[in-house]
């Protein structure tokens, strides 16, 4: 894989066809490793650019590239098999009311054809990470939104993916909930060698390993030094 995990050049987003541009002439680069956040006022482009970084919406102009691959011109199976290798945090959970906590965990693991072994052994790790062992059994909404987050990073760490996105993963939790989950996030960047981007209306107060910063304001992406 290259040494940029994420390369923009002149980087135009939009929605409507292009009649409303959210990002223009965007040039930037995330290295292997680290670990970046991304601020800026609402409506300013910062979840846009994490769908475009997933593949939800497509470049209107300049390139885009990500693991090494063109999102403007990427295929549905490459596609697919990139997001196989990401870990997305959204700030509204997304988990399957339906199942378990452990099985939430370990929804990447099945869609990907992992043994039953595999995945009770990785539940089992990751929900002690997320401190949620003993949820392993209750389902979502027996939760507090921040064991829902937790269970969400989990399941966005399950496969040790190369890159992880989240968005506003901490934006309504309490300060335990978000200190786990700043942890959790910072391991997989220093430990597992995890690239983590995270969109955030606020950077944390405590944070323990180096990061950059970029913001987006006026449709264009700037960063902080």
């Amino acid at each position: 894989m290259a040494a940029n995990v994420i390369t923009a050049s002149h980087l135009t987003l939009a929605y409507d066809r292009g009649r409303k541009r959210i990002i223009e002439n965007a040039s930037f680069s995330v290295r292997k490793g680290e670990f970046v956040f991304i601020t800026g006022p609402s409506g300013s482009g910062k979840s846009t650019l994490l769908k475009a970084l997933y593949g939800a919406i497509r470049p209107l102009e300049g390139t885009l590239k990500v693991g090494g691959l063109d999102m403007a011109k990427i295929r549905k199976g490459k596609l697919q098999e990139l997001r196989s290798h990401l870990g997305i945090i959204f700030q509204d959970y997304r988990l399957i009311n339906e199942w378990t906590v452990e099985k939430n965990v370990v929804l990447p693991l099945i869609i990907a054809g992992y043994s039953m072994e595999v995945q009770q052994t990785q539940a089992k790790r990751l929900l002690r990470h997320v401190k949620l062992t003993e949820q392993a059994d209750r389902y979502p909404l027996e939760l507090s939104g921040g064991e829902q987050q937790r269970v969400g990073v989990a399941r966005a760490l399950s496969k040790n993916p190369f890159l992880i996105l989240a968005d506003e993963p901490t934006g309504n939790l309490d300060e335990y909930s978000s200190n786990v989950i700043w942890d959790l996030l910072e391991n997989a960047c220093d430990q597992l060698g995890s690239t983590v981007v995270v969109v955030t209306h606020q950077l944390p107060t405590m944070f323990n390993i180096p990061y950059r910063h970029f913001i987006i304001e006026s449709k264009g992406i700037y960063e902080v030094r």
